[in-house]
């Protein structure tokens, strides 16, 4: 393997770089293995350039935004995982938001209402990055990043290059990227002015919306499986008698059957094996073959 640390000097310094990092602190489900080599890298450029070094030298790197949507096995990741968390700032730029691949959604919603801009309520609950939630189309309650998203500024073929919004190939919790391996940078959205008071109501209401049928206060990686045509993976597995399954430390939640969540000591081993449970039982019964929404590493 290329000797990592001495292809990112030069291009990071030394406090944006750890080694042997545990990814369980970089991860919402609080699991996962160390990674050879933990960056953050301080600007888009500084990411892009660490990002060329490692595919020019054949290195093996992941570029991960909040951990939101992503599982880290137990042994680690050998390699370097490069994180967007230092690429956060949120700029408007008249009834748009220019947004830094790593600013949380959270962050984005709450700016444009600063801002009295309409539009990202939806996405206000979702606890992930931008970047991230680009990548895979996030959404909520009837809405997604489609829907919003006017551009990316993606490294892509060692150029950072802007792509409209219509050439990322979205459908539902997916983009083209998954396929290109293109590296999201920033983006800009376009909102709707609009009135202070009600977009703050709206996302007040769906956040206690999501607060009442989701389990926030244990650690998960927020819907496991995508909703398969024609129903909701939640439903089936509940009808299937998965509700509260546990493999070890991991479970499938009580409150919500669409998550599974960490007890406080599951291992990464622990959500695969219950993962791999949950989509052989409701295939066998239902005939409906569930497909992880999860991002495995490692």
């Amino acid at each position: 393997m290329p000797d990592i640390a001495a292809l990112l000097t030069g291009i990071l310094s030394e406090d944006e770089v750890k080694y042997n990092e545990p990814m369980s602190r970089h991860t919402t489900f609080k699991i996962g293995g160390p990674a050879d080599v933990y960056a953050e890298p301080r600007g888009e450029d500084a990411l892009a350039a660490a990002v060329s070094a490692l595919k020019d030298a054949g290195a093996p790197f992941a570029v991960v935004g909040c951990g939101s949507n992503l599982l880290v096995r137990d042994a680690g990741f050998r390699g370097a995982v490069l994180s967007t968390h230092a690429i956060s700032g949120v700029t408007r730029v008249g009834d748009c938001l220019r947004v830094g691949a790593g600013a949380t959604l959270a962050k984005t919603a709450a700016e444009a209402l600063r801002h009295s801009l309409a539009g990202l309520e939806f996405a206000s609950g979702i606890p992930g990055s931008f970047g991230g939630a680009v990548f895979m189309n996030a959404g909520a309650y009837g809405g997604e990043m489609a829907d919003v998203l006017v551009s990316a500024r993606v490294l892509t073929e060692g150029a950072a290059k802007d792509i409209p919004a219509g050439r990322l190939g979205f459908s539902y919790r997916k983009s083209a990227l998954a396929e290109t391996g293109g590296v999201i940078l920033s983006g800009t959205v376009r909102l709707s002015p609009g009135d202070a008071g009600a977009i703050r109501a709206r996302t007040l209401e769906l956040n206690a919306s999501r607060a009442a049928k989701q389990p926030l206060d244990l650690p998960s990686a927020g819907s496991a499986f995508k909703r398969p045509p024609g129903s909701y993976a939640s439903k089936l597995i509940d009808e299937c008698g998965l509700r509260g399954y546990t493999v070890g430390g991991a479970s499938v939640s009580g409150k919500h059957c669409g998550f599974i969540v960490n007890n406080g000591r599951a291992a990464a081993a622990d959500v695969e094996r219950l993962m791999a449970d949950v989509i052989r039982v409701v295939a066998e019964r239902t005939g409906y073959i569930l497909e992880p929404e999860v991002r495995i590493l490692g």
